[in-house]
């Protein structure tokens, strides 16, 4: 693997950090294009109203393609040079955004998304390419900085999304992502170092490997539940807050859920600090914070049913909760098999995500019965499986 400038400490620092922001940006812009489409819903209908009652397939084949993106082209990373995966991957999702973008019927918009969803997995060649750049005792510093671009993706893709297609419609926002995507790959080919491969494993064995790392760490079990039980509860509150706000006392549409995306960046801006607090202190013990600061902030949302300062304090102690507890858990994860960063970094991203829609599904069957103070129970319900998880052994045990 090419390495940062090594000519003096200093020159070597300000390199690294220079790649690990640009990791960051790779990751964010990638994984953004997952979430475009969930602000562009009504613009679909009004587009397509022959189709309108299959609007809703467009979100939810692009989570399916991300999902098999995952599990399929993830553990790629292990095999292949990972600069050259992003490469590839950028130039496939380019096809497939100008597909979308120039979609004459749901049909063609619903299989592009589809190809956005599984190719936007670059985010998951990023993040482990950062813990390997940098040097052990930085790690996870170094996850946290790249991981902070992917939470402001995340949270930022919405409302950018939106106002995007307010002033130029739906179809620029597809055509902006390439354009943005076009010049990200022209800095990736001209500062991103090419990695080495770890593992020479056919794309079948590399696969089936990642079922005996799952067996044989008893911290990749862990981290993978912990980490979906955490998102499951991130998941509910975003799932469910435009309905909260567009009642009353509120009256707010989706716009005003979608500016909470930046309050909610808050919790992205303090990834790098969580990850220097899991270098000094051990991750499991800034994991044990999170889970309790996660649980805290679905406490102030049950009493913030009809406040908006109290909406937003909970949502910047969420976020921090979550992503804190993210950066540990994949800290913890990359030092267990440095030459299978990319697969067990697939595993735990597979359960996170698994968590992430079971937290949706529960949203959606809790708030039409139990309402808001539903929901906050259930976020505190899953706190508690994150906690009964990660301290149910004792921490000699789970370190492994």
């Amino acid at each position: 693997m090419s390495t940062p400038d090594a000519a003096t400490p200093a020159s070597a620092n300000r390199s690294l950090r220079g790649l690990l922001f640009l990791l960051a940006t790779i990751a964010g812009v990638s994984v953004a294009n997952i979430y475009y489409n969930q602000p562009l819903l009504d613009n679909l209908r009004q587009s397509f109203p022959r189709s309108a009652s299959w609007v809703g397939a467009v979100p939810a084949v692009t989570q399916l393609g991300y999902a098999a993106g995952m599990l399929l082209l993830a553990p790629l990373g292990d095999r292949f040079d990972r600069r050259r995966l992003i490469l590839l991957q950028i130039a496939g999702i380019c096809v497939a955004l100008v597909v979308a973008a120039t979609a004459p019927s749901l049909a063609v918009l619903i299989v592009a998304s589809l190809a956005i969803g599984v190719l936007a997995t670059i985010a998951q060649q990023a993040v482990p390419f950062g813990a390997e750049l940098a040097p052990p005792s930085g790690r996870g510093h170094a996850v946290g900085v790249v991981m902070s671009g992917l939470l402001l993706g995340i949270l930022l893709a919405r409302t950018a999304a939106g106002v995007i297609a307010e002033y130029l419609g739906w179809r620029a926002v597809f055509a902006i992502s390439v354009v943005v995507l076009i010049l990200l790959a022209v800095v990736i080919i001209l500062r991103l170092p090419r990695s080495q491969p770890t593992s020479t494993l056919p794309y079948g064995k590399l696969l089936v490997s990642m079922w005996h790392l799952v067996v044989e760490h008893r911290a990749l079990r862990e981290a993978s539940l912990t980490g979906a039980a955490m998102f499951a509860a991130f998941s509910i509150f975003w799932s469910v807050l435009a309905l909260l706000l567009a009642g009353a006392p509120f009256h707010l549409g989706p716009q005003a859920a979608g500016l909470f995306g930046i309050v909610g960046a808050a919790g992205a801006m303090a990834a790098p600090l969580a990850g220097k607090f899991a270098d000094r202190r051990g991750p499991r013990a800034i994991i044990t914070l999170s889970i309790a600061l996660v649980a805290i902030s679905f406490v102030v949302f049950g009493v913030s049913a009809t406040s908006i300062a109290g909406l937003v304090i909970g949502v910047i102690v969420l976020d921090i909760g979550v992503q804190a507890a993210q950066i540990s858990n994949q800290s913890r994860i990359y030092a267990l098999k440095p030459d299978a960063r990319s697969r067990v970094n697939t595993v735990y991203m597979v359960a996170y995500f698994i968590g992430g829609a079971v937290g949706s599904g529960v949203g959606a069957v809790v708030w039409p019965i139990f309402g808001w103070l539903g929901v906050s129970v259930a976020g505190v319900a899953f706190a508690g499986l994150a906690a009964w998880n990660h301290l149910r052994l004792p921490s000699r045990t789970a370190a492994g």
